[in-house]
């Protein structure tokens, strides 16, 4: 049978993704969907963008579109460094890039531009990087930068009592709209939690990779999941986003 797992932010961390894809050994008809944040905290941001760009030739993927990749692709897009960016991990994102060619960080600027702000799947399953605003869904958001940004939505799944079904009309209209919305952003650790965590119907699969946590890959039908090794203890000689 067929399997689609959603993956979560990586923030540079190729030696966690590479543990991920070894435990799922990806077989045909497999799905991977990459909830985005590839970039910025571990030393090895552009090598995890070149290898997600050799596992698209091999695998079924969807790549989702964070705020630290577009950062990234702003500036690799010749704009100025944003300053917040570079506090927030960007720096190591550089770095990262200054072995690049030309021609290689033209293909990296492709991929990032082809990138999703969201999926939504046969069976109105939602996988988008932070959330979104408009009561009447993603696709009618007026503000494109809560697709990467926007934390309410995960923030309402989590304050919700969890007695209050979806059938209940106190259930919020933005989680009502799909059957169950997978997310990363915001990491689960930030709530002493180290695995994937649901709250309400939302899934978030961030499980800390970019600071003390791992990285996750969940099964959105079984709800199994994969995880490597706490990332900080790959790159023992370095700080990740602890230093943030």
């Amino acid at each position: 049978m067929a399997r689609t797992y959603a993956i979560g932010d990586i923030h540079g961390a190729l030696l966690a993704l590479q543990q991920i894809i070894a435990k799922i050994n990806p077989q045909p008809g497999d799905k991977l969907i990459f909830l985005g944040d590839y970039v910025d905290g571990w030393s090895q941001s552009a090598g995890v963008i070149s290898y997600l760009m050799e596992l698209e030739q091999q695998c079924d993927c969807i790549f989702l579109k964070g705020n630290h990749d577009a950062w990234c692709e702003s500036w690799l897009a010749g704009e100025k460094p944003d300053n917040v960016w570079l506090f927030h991990g960007g720096i190591s994102t550089v770095e990262s890039y200054e072995p690049l060619s030309d021609a290689e960080r033209t293909r990296h600027l492709d991929f990032y531009s082809r990138m999703l702000k969201y999926h939504i799947d046969e069976q109105n399953r939602l996988f988008i990087h932070a959330g979104f605003a408009s009561l009447h869904g993603p696709d009618f958001e007026r503000y494109e930068k809560n697709y990467m940004w926007d934390r309410t939505l995960w923030e309402m799944a989590v304050g919700l009592n969890p007695r209050i079904r979806k059938t209940d009309l106190r259930f919020p209209k933005r989680l009502r709209l799909f059957s169950e919305i997978f997310i990363g952003h915001t990491p689960t650790i930030n709530y002493g939690i180290s695995e994937p965590m649901k709250a309400a119907n939302v899934w978030n699969v961030d499980t800390g990779a970019a600071f003390t946590g791992r990285l996750s890959a969940l099964n959105i039908d079984t709800k199994k999941y994969f995880q490597s090794d706490v990332v900080r203890t790959l790159y023992p000689q370095e700080k990740g986003r602890n230093q943030y």
